[in-house]
């Protein structure tokens, strides 16, 4: 099969910078939910714009109530490196975020409510998922103050509109 030069031509195009980063937290388990925080926080100290959207169980990590409380998931988690049966036995998952925790208390990353306050004053936007607060039965009342808003899909999609814009599913 031949190919024509067009095909070969290929443009050389100054690289586009990231100019925003969009994350959606779907779920609250201690790692996604540090996951997330350190990239929106690494995205604000390069300069580019950072938003989160907090869709399903990801929304406990903006729950008064809950945002203290979350958990490293030791059922079904490959990194973990331990067999499921193992992961499930009473009292492994407190010991795995206690360990956690402590080795994160070690780099002096915040606990969870801290780091929320620290990404919404650095211009973070942190947004709630229409959808999932219905499904839940939560009103904006139960999330911490730092939430921007209650949005829907579709708002949370026009914001990821222009060039520059990178989504990231977590």
């Amino acid at each position: 099969m031949k190919t024509t030069p067009e095909v070969l031509d290929i443009k050389k195009e100054t690289p586009k910078k990231v100019k925003k980063m969009l994350m959606i937290l779907s779920k609250a388990t201690l790692d996604n939910v540090y996951a997330c925080f350190i990239l929106a926080n690494g995205a604000r100290m390069e300069g580019i714009e950072a938003e989160i959207f907090f869709t399903f169980f990801g929304l406990e990590a903006i729950q008064k109530e809950k945002v203290e409380k979350l958990h490293v998931a030791t059922v079904g988690n490959p990194a973990m490196h331990m067999p499921t049966m193992l992961g499930g036995l009473p009292g492994m998952e407190a010991f795995a975020t206690k360990m956690m925790k402590k080795e994160m208390e070690k780099l002096d990353i915040p606990p969870v409510g801290e780091f929320l306050e620290i990404l919404s004053d650095s211009g973070v936007k942190l947004w709630a998922c229409k959808l999932a607060m219905d499904m839940f039965h939560l009103e904006k009342e139960a999330l911490v103050d730092e939430v921007d808003e209650v949005i829907t899909v579709g708002d949370f999609y026009a914001r990821a509109q222009g060039d520059g814009t990178h989504l990231l599913f977590i």
